[in-house]
């Protein structure tokens, strides 16, 4: 059996979805995304790593995962990650229900459980540059978001290539999915 299929390189990402009139200079270029089962097949796992150096309001919509997701905040003057200086905002639970907000002053992780409603993320003040990493124990980037037209599951993979078709980019189909590393 060869274990080749169980190694990813990194690839330089720019990721910069903003909205409308946002800045996209708020994180450090460029970012590494390791996005799961898409470049190691059967993983069940995803994440990213960024570096924000200006305030940035990342995540408005309240949502919700099928699997637990872990929020990492550190100061991004490494060696030293403890030399953190930054607020950010973020609310557990349900906006109108049990929801609770949250100021990360220092280097922090959050467990967010599975069905665990969360967002919105917040970037208030960043005077000290931040790494930031979101890990979802989930084979693809996703969320589980309430609408006017009721629950939907969304999924993101990011602007990057499908992995079955080059002259396309990935639009979350899933194939991928379906890969096993032992083939």
């Amino acid at each position: 059996m060869s274990y080749d299929k169980l190694f990813f390189e990194f690839p330089q990402e720019n990721n910069e979805v903003v909205a409308e009139g946002d800045d996209p200079g708020y994180v450090v270029k460029p970012q590494a995304y390791f996005r799961g089962a898409m470049q190691i097949p059967g993983s069940e796992f995803n994440v990213g790593f960024q570096i924000f150096v200006k305030p940035f309001f990342l995540d408005r919509n309240p949502h919700r995962h099928a699997h637990d997701e872990y929020l990492i905040f550190l100061g991004a003057s490494f060696p030293n990650v403890f030399d953190f200086d930054a607020d950010i905002e973020f609310t557990l639970g349900k906006l109108g229900e049990d929801a609770q907000v949250f100021h990360v002053t220092k280097p922090t992780i959050i467990r967010v459980p599975a069905g665990v409603y969360h967002c919105p993320l917040n970037f208030k003040r960043i005077d000290k540059p931040v790494f930031f990493q979101a890990a979802l124990m989930e084979p693809m980037f996703g969320g589980i978001y309430d609408t006017p037209d009721g629950e939907v599951e969304m999924h993101y993979n990011g602007p990057v290539q499908c992995k079955y078709n080059l002259n396309k980019k990935c639009d979350s189909c899933g194939k991928c999915l379906e890969e096993d590393w032992k083939k």
